[in-house]
């Protein structure tokens, strides 16, 4: 989704989403702040034209809210749209990154695997021989150390069993996905050489798919999932943010 405005004022109305975001999302404005406007233009630097459409942007996401006689108010968490990858962009920008890594994570093991499952009924042969292709190119950039490489892969690696599950709302949810694998990566969240059994389930997975194995398929899915946890949880307890992990 685009939420820039068009014309010369872009970069400004970007720059100031991103500090205004950034903010909420971490609590440096905590719900039930209010903003002023004014306030907002002399801080920003920046037109009251360029402050209120960042405002419309931000209140489409449900960080905040207008009231009458009150002003802009910034909303509690519960009311955000998390599902928006800028939201969770901010979030994982945020002391908070690690709550943030976990309910995604927990989301992908919730859905994943059952997209896997589905996709072992739906793909195309072609989209299968792909999705073996691209694993083994994660394994080449995987053992090369080529970090931005397998990051890409492995973002076109999950959008594809997603979108090989014909189901359009774990679809969607592609966009979550790479927001949460570029977010590890740019936090230096990952190994920097992607574990051997990780690489090895990938395969596994694309392989299974191509067998139309939907069981083997949701297996190797829940692995990849429950591996995703065990790194992110080893470096929970090097981070002085609790442990998030009941």
């Amino acid at each position: 989704m685009d939420h820039s405005s068009s014309g010369g004022e872009t970069g400004l109305h970007a720059r100031v989403l991103d500090e205004l975001g950034t903010a909420v999302c971490g609590g440096e404005l905590p719900a039930g702040s209010v903003l002023n406007i004014d306030e907002l233009v002399d801080r920003h630097a920046v037109s009251r034209s360029v402050i209120r459409e960042v405002l419309r942007v931000l209140a489409s996401m449900g960080l905040i809210e207008t009231r009458r006689r009150v002003g802009v108010l910034i909303r509690p968490a519960e009311a955000w749209n998390v599902f928006d990858p800028q939201v969770i962009r901010w979030r994982l920008a945020s002391a908070g990154r690690m709550a943030q890594l976990r309910s995604i994570t927990e989301l992908r093991t919730a859905v994943e695997p059952h997209a896997a499952w589905l996709a072992a009924r739906r793909i195309s042969p072609d989209d299968a021989s792909d999705l073996v292709g691209i694993a083994a190119k994660m394994w080449a950039a995987g053992q090369a150390g080529d970090e931005d490489r397998f990051l890409r892969l492995d973002i076109e690696f999950h959008r594809r069993v997603l979108a090989a599950s014909g189901n359009e709302m774990f679809g969607k949810l592609r966009e979550l996905v790479a927001e949460v694998l570029t977010g590890r990566h740019h936090y230096h969240l990952m190994p920097h050489h992607p574990d051997q059994q990780a690489l090895q389930l990938h395969a596994d997975v694309a392989s299974a798919l191509q067998r139309r194995d939907g069981e083997a398929a949701r297996r190797a899915m829940v692995q990849i999932m429950e591996q995703a946890f065990d790194e992110m949880k080893s470096m929970w307890e090097q981070t002085t943010e609790p442990n998030p992990v009941g």
